[in-house]
């Protein structure tokens, strides 16, 4: 059953950046864009780039491997409405981001 984990602290992660984060033993992409936090599957569809050491401009993260992109607030890659990472729920609780996994 799904719940949500903390992952880390709202101030650990600034506006317009992203990271990668284990949690409950998944690989997760956490990103910061507009006062939101957005959690996407770690692995580009492409090879297993790690999206949460790409490059975010404004929502879209580039995979540093391949440059493949995706909007980070719905997993759908900009290449091809196809393609898309797993998304997951996130929350601020008591300052902590939430993923729902």
């Amino acid at each position: 059953m799904a719940e949500y984990r903390a992952v880390c602290r709202v101030e650990a992660l600034p506006p317009g950046q992203g990271r990668s984060f284990v949690v409950a033993g998944r690989e997760i992409a956490l990103f910061h864009v507009e006062g939101g936090f957005h959690a996407l599957d770690n692995n580009c569809c492409h090879a297993g780039g790690p999206l949460g050491e790409g490059a975010l401009e404004g929502c879209v993260v580039t995979c540093p491997w391949h440059a493949w992109r995706y909007d980070v607030t719905t997993g759908v890659s900009v290449m091809s409405a196809h393609l898309a990472v797993q998304r997951f729920e996130t929350r601020v609780k008591d300052a902590q981001v939430e993923v729902l996994v």
